[in-house]
């Protein structure tokens, strides 16, 4: 019956959203990552003046770091 089931837990570990969820979360990944890897690049280009060499490189870098966590996340693709 209906009322027999008992409500899974949320927030778990290992729960992994669906549809647009997913497409949302990989945004917010790949968007954080690179405002914060890119914002950590340009505060060492402002104490070492290269000339926002590193602020690109940060920005890669937190491309390259979301995209990780969006694969660990949600997983491969199938």
């Amino acid at each position: 019956m209906a009322g027999d089931q008992t409500p899974r837990p949320s927030g778990d570990r290992d729960d992994v959203p669906s549809g647009a969820g997913q497409g949302w979360t990989a945004l917010t990944y790949l968007i954080a990552g690179m405002l914060v890897w890119g914002f950590i690049g340009w505060l060492v280009d402002q104490w070492l003046d290269t000339g926002g060499i590193a602020t690109g490189i940060g920005v890669v870098l937190g491309m390259a770091g979301g995209i990780i966590l969006v694969v660990r996340r949600l997983g491969t693709p199938t």
